[in-house]
């Protein structure tokens, strides 16, 4: 699973990539975004099929992000410290709304529901290929 990692704190980028490494070795951190407009490049460029995302970015916030993007073609966890914006989330079809610090169950629960999202997508895309030929 190719992941992509939005976080304007290096301390929370690292944490969560060694997390990851841990408890979820078949997600692959393609690339780390500080900002809004660096993620908008390596989502075009990367295509993730997963991206942790933090609420707060800078001057910029995740969802100024996903308001850029027209189109999401990958699942959403988001990683925050805010909680009070788990119902704006929602809205953006978010996978799951995780609280810092961390809960590596709650994490791990996560991932898994992304997995089971992103291969029904390939099932479906599978389907979807055969009843075009």
């Amino acid at each position: 699973m190719k992941a992509l990692i939005v976080d304007d704190e290096t301390s929370n980028q690292e944490n969560l990539q060694q997390l990851l490494k841990v408890y979820a070795d078949d997600v692959q951190v393609c690339a780390v975004a500080e900002s809004v407009d660096d993620a908008l490049v390596a989502i075009k460029r990367h295509q993730p099929q997963l991206v942790f995302l933090d609420i707060q970015l800078h001057t910029q916030t995740g969802f100024d992000l996903l308001q850029q993007l027209g189109e999401i073609t990958f699942e959403i966890i988001f990683i925050t410290a805010y909680n009070q914006y788990a119902i704006q989330a929602i809205k953006f079809s978010a996978l799951d709304y995780l609280l810092k610090p961390i809960d590596i169950d709650e994490l791990v629960a996560a991932i898994d529901k992304a997995r089971r999202s992103i291969n029904q997508k390939q099932k479906n895309e599978r389907l979807g290929y055969l009843w075009n030929i």
